[in-house]
């Protein structure tokens, strides 16, 4: 691959629905643009983007791959991103490292919760979009209908560059609506044919409104506008370019991947009409000082570059792939991690093509490759010039809302479990592992039951970890509700020194959290230096509550009597007379069962929010209000208790469509109903007799 300038590279992203073609649109743009010499199948598991062995078993992208192509005099890096919610992580990387992206959708499903999700982050981040419809030979497909549904959706910016002709269920020409021509089918080339004035009346109106569009990028379009001057070509492609970096206009394409048709026209229109590297938003970072430093897209300045996805791989290493923002990244330097204020050896640069490395010397600004064997480098960190210390902003990715505890199925697994998972994370910053060590359980989290599930077949197929799944024990605590007086002996007689100890403790709620322990014992009936042997045996008492032995929280004991001996009484025996009186004492004061509970913010769809209220209430949950959106949404606030939580993203997404969010919190603990209560008992016994 040649070396370019800035203003010759494009960097774009493909995002949809998982479904909507998306990878084999990375496929006819490779074979289109000479890269591949065929077009790779997803079912049948050859294509570039989607080279890892869990996406060929389950025929869906499940990372970001970056595929650079070279078309008419430019360098395009392609990022194909998953499509499915639960690699959700993917599309973060992929979108901070392009200037604009490729909305795909099926001319067959329409306007579907995935195209409404991409929609959202380009709006949110201001990312320019194109619009392609794929799919369009299938005899289901129907492009007006999609283009409905489009404008219904996203508004009136949303503008078709292109229409389709069709032939029964074959394209055999698309009418661009910009220059009023037909690009007919001719075999493996493509005709220009003029367009007969009664499909120059009916794409009038598209047209007019896109060349209206034109004019309100600059005056002197709208001047010539308004004085019916037609635009010259060039001013067209201007105009359009301004409006689609602007948002104000988004191009509708139109094709069949599989069957490569509009596939040309597409990368005619990322390269006519898209955002060159050094045209882009501008970018801003901080200093040491945190003021904030512009960003130029200019390869002679000092180095500003951005990790933007990390592979770990026990097969192919470790590559942090990264964006040039500023200077040239080069081969045998040395570079700063301002993030974490240590030096990188860049020892060897690559260009990625799937799973293809191709080494080359450098990097220059707006350029995206990977460089391998960073040592503390990882996702989001900024790399710069030694001299130019700055930092860009991180990636915010979504937090994970799936928790499952994971055991390894060979004793001994534990620590193989720990180091392969944090391998993943590193390519992966959605998933967490925690070590509860309350309940003695390894809980991995992620978005989905997918996402988890595809980690443990990661755990299997590249670190040869065998793994079990389980619903997370959930930490319940015990707590007291009277107060009682009790006496607790500790007496053994065994030859020579005896064990002797002997106190009468009040228990009592409290408002705190642990123990609150004092003594009011009179006349020396305990000596003072046994008084921290009690205290101490009551706190290791509370460990294990008298009902299902979980921690005992909110407890006052205040030592009042008892008695010594002068020869046998010590610190162990006094800590033992403490547990005995702590067993006689708590099942007397009324013990209970307290359960977590967390406060749940749940952003859905208007329409859902009655069964997700229902949905809530279902799991003793109390709705404490709900605050409508401007975008057509409602958050809704409620207290639910943990254990009810562990199905809520699944049934969620279910009940929405995928629509739905939340975030869940723990926010204190509360007595759980005795019927509740009844059933943890029931299962501590169990347990404890196994």
């Amino acid at each position: 691959m040649k070396d370019y300038v800035v203003s010759k590279i494009k960097n774009v992203a493909l995002l949809g629905h998982g479904g909507s073609g998306k990878t084999s649109l990375a496929e006819a743009m490779l074979f289109s643009s000479g890269t591949t010499d065929r077009i790779g199948s997803v079912m049948s598991g050859n294509t570039v983007s989607d080279y890892d062995a869990e996406e060929v078993k389950r025929q869906c992208s499940i990372s970001a791959s970056l595929l650079p192509i070279e078309w008419n005099g430019n360098k395009i890096n392609i990022i194909d991103t998953p499509g499915f919610f639960d690699f959700i992580a993917e599309q973060y990387q992929g979108l901070r490292a392009v200037d604009a992206a490729i909305l795909v959708l099926s001319g067959k499903s329409g306007v579907t919760v995935g195209a409404e999700k991409a929609w959202d982050i380009c709006r949110r981040h201001n990312i320019p979009l194109i619009i392609y419809i794929n799919k369009l030979d299938d005899e289901k497909a129907d492009y007006n209908k999609v283009l409905n549904e489009l404008r219904d959706s996203f508004g009136k910016s949303v503008a078709p560059f292109l229409s389709p002709v069709k032939e029964g269920t074959e394209i055999n020409a698309f009418i661009n609506v910009v220059d009023l021509k037909k690009r007919k089918f001719q075999g493996d080339n493509i005709i220009d044919e003029e367009i007969s004035d009664d499909v120059k009346a009916e794409v009038a109106p598209i047209r007019e409104m896109i060349i209206e569009s034109v004019a309100e990028t600059d005056d002197e379009l709208m001047s010539k506008f308004f004085d019916g001057i037609e635009f010259t070509t060039e001013e067209i492609k201007t105009g359009l370019s301004a409006g689609i970096k602007s948002r104000t206009l988004v191009p509708v394409l139109c094709g069949s991947a599989i069957k490569n048709q509009g596939t040309r026209l597409l990368l005619d229109a990322i390269v006519d009409y898209i955002p060159s590297a050094n045209k882009s938003t501008s970018i801003l970072a901080v200093d040491k000082n945190d003021d904030p430093v512009e960003i130029e897209v200019d390869a002679d300045k000092p180095l500003v570059a951005q990790v933007f996805k990390t592979i770990a791989d026990p097969f192919i290493g470790r590559f942090s792939f990264v964006r040039v923002y500023q200077g040239t990244l080069r081969k045998d330097t040395t570079v700063l991690n301002s993030s974490k204020n240590k030096e990188e050896k860049i020892s060897k640069i690559c260009i990625i093509r799937g799973k293809k490395q191709i080494e080359t010397d450098k990097l220059i600004a707006g350029d995206i490759g990977a460089v391998p064997k960073l040592n503390d480098t990882a996702t989001s960190d900024t790399l710069c010039d030694k001299s130019f210390p700055v930092t860009l902003e991180r990636i915010k990715f979504p937090a994970p809302v799936t928790s499952m505890a994971i055991m390894p199925k060979a004793k001994g697994d534990e620590e193989k479990i720990s180091s392969g998972l944090h391998k993943i994370m590193e390519e992966d910053p959605t998933i967490s592992l925690v070590h509860n060590t309350e309940t003695h359980q390894q809980v991995l989290s992620g978005i989905g039951e997918q996402h988890i599930e595809v980690t443990v077949s990661k755990l299997k197929n590249k670190y040869n970890i065998d793994v079990d799944l389980a619903e997370p024990k959930v930490p319940y605590r015990e707590t007291i509700r009277k107060s009682v007086k009790v006496e607790g002996k500790h007496k053994k007689q065994s030859g020579g020194h005896g064990q002797y100890g002997h106190v009468w403790i009040e228990f009592e709620p409290s408002d705190g959290e642990g123990l609150v322990f004092e003594e009011k014992v009179f006349g020396g009936a305990v000596p003072k230096n046994y008084f921290p042997a009690v205290e101490k045996g009551i706190k290791e008492s509370m460990e294990h509550g008298v009902l299902a032995g979980y921690p005992v929280v909110g407890l006052k004991a205040t030592l009042y009597d008892g008695s010594y001996h002068s020869v046998d009484s010590s610190e162990m025996a006094f800590k033992m007379a403490a547990n005995l009186a702590y067993k006689n004492g708590l099942p007397q004061a009324s013990p209970v069962i307290l359960e977590p509970i967390g406060t749940l913010n749940a952003t859905v769809p208007n329409a859902n929010m009655g069964d997700i209220m229902g949905d809530i209430n279902k799991r003793r949950g109390r709705v404490l209000g709900s605050d409508q959106q401007s975008d057509g949404t409602v958050i809704i606030t409620a207290d639910v208790p943990m254990a009810e939580m562990a199905k809520f993203a699944t049934d969620l997404r279910s009940m929405t469509q995928g629509r739905g969010s939340f975030s869940f919190e723990f926010r204190a603990y509360e007595q759980a109903p005795e019927h509740i209560a009844k059933k943890i008992i029931e299962e501590s016994a169990k347990n404890q007799d196994k």
